[in-house]
């Protein structure tokens, strides 16, 4: 026999029961692309909150314990146009269904080769992104720029980095540090070492530069045996743009910079260029430079493939202050 209490707190349970069934309300459906078939690990959110979930491999999707109201509702998936429905909630559960557009999607070119080191690979490894190598870009050679990476010593003939430059990583000289441009190995076939000075202002042409420390992933021969460096030249731009970089510095140094870039043509054709001039007094006698280079690429990019050709090239005219003639020789 139940008691008066024991009845009314029955009743008050279920009650309660009642009104949170009502107000947890429901948003059901599903996720295909045109042609019907589902979308697994779509995302599908309400827009504007943290309100969201993910399809499974039927491309169903379900939402619970939603307030009544009107939302916005998405669904994305990687390669299709994204898509948004608005959606009524009043106490029953509402089922709404996406068919998601197949959208082309252009990315940055990336190239597939052996040199570069990934995060699982059992080496010290250190990446340069472009926005560092902006920052520290000051005209100097490229070894200068990458100056403050852990292991890396440079060394200037002129005392101001600008000419004949040269690094060493871990203690290893040029002859033991292989570089390689995209993968395709720079270092001199007879002296084993590479001569930067042939190569001015090449870091405004660089999108990343990683640095191996000790034995890396080159295959390039035995100069990789004391690092490797290796650099990704510019990437694709969507957009036309113009770019001009000038400065001054110390010891009558100057920098003159122009890049250029046609941005993507009939979503089909790129071309990218830029034209240097580096002038230089050197911080001793005798050390002056004079450097002159120029970039150049132009691509095809298809919807599977890709066809790029780059070039580049540069001319420098130093004073000797390098290997120098000491008086005693010259008076025998």
């Amino acid at each position: 026999m139940f008691r008066t209490g024991s009845i009314l707190l029955l009743l008050l349970t279920f009650f309660s029961f009642s009104v949170y069934a009502q107000s947890g309300n429901q948003i059901t459906g599903r996720v295909t692309d045109d042609e019907g078939s589902p979308l697994f690990n779509a995302t599908v959110y309400i827009d504007n909150t943290y309100t969201g979930t993910t399809t499974d491999l039927d491309g169903k999707f379900t939402l619970s314990g939603l307030p009544a109201g009107e939302f916005d509702l998405v669904a994305k998936f990687i390669g299709y146009e994204s898509q948004t429905k608005r959606v009524k909630v009043a106490g029953n559960a509402v089922k709404v269904e996406f068919k998601l557009v197949p959208s082309p999607i252009q990315s940055a070119e990336f190239i597939v080769e052996g040199t570069r080191a990934k995060e699982s690979t059992p080496m010290a490894v250190q990446n340069v992104t472009k926005e560092e190598i902006e920052e520290r870009n000051v005209g100097q050679d490229l070894p200068y720029i990458l100056d403050m990476s852990t292991s890396v010593v440079t060394t200037s003939d002129a005392g101001a980095g600008i000419g004949y430059s040269g690094m060493r990583i871990r203690g290893s000289d040029a002859t033991r540090v292989n570089v390689t441009v995209n993968g395709v190995p720079m270092n001199d076939a007879e002296s084993q070492g590479t001569f930067w000075v042939n190569m001015p202002d090449f870091a405004s042409s660089a999108n990343s530069i990683q640095i191996q420390r000790g034995v890396g992933t080159s295959t390039n021969g035995a100069g990789a045996f004391g690092g490797s460096v290796n650099i990704s030249t510019t990437d694709l731009q969507d957009e036309a743009y113009g770019e001009y970089n000038g400065g001054y510095g110390s010891f009558e140094s100057w920098r003159h910079t122009v890049k250029f870039g046609s941005g993507l043509i009939n979503d089909k054709f790129a071309f990218d260029g830029r034209l240097s001039s580096i002038t230089s007094d050197g911080y001793i006698d005798r050390a002056s430079s004079d450097l002159k280079s120029y970039y150049f690429s132009g691509g095809y990019y298809g919807k599977k493939s890709s066809l790029k050709f780059i070039t580049f090239a540069g001319h420098e005219r130093t004073y000797q202050a390098w290997n120098g003639v000491p008086q005693s020789m010259l008076d025998e």
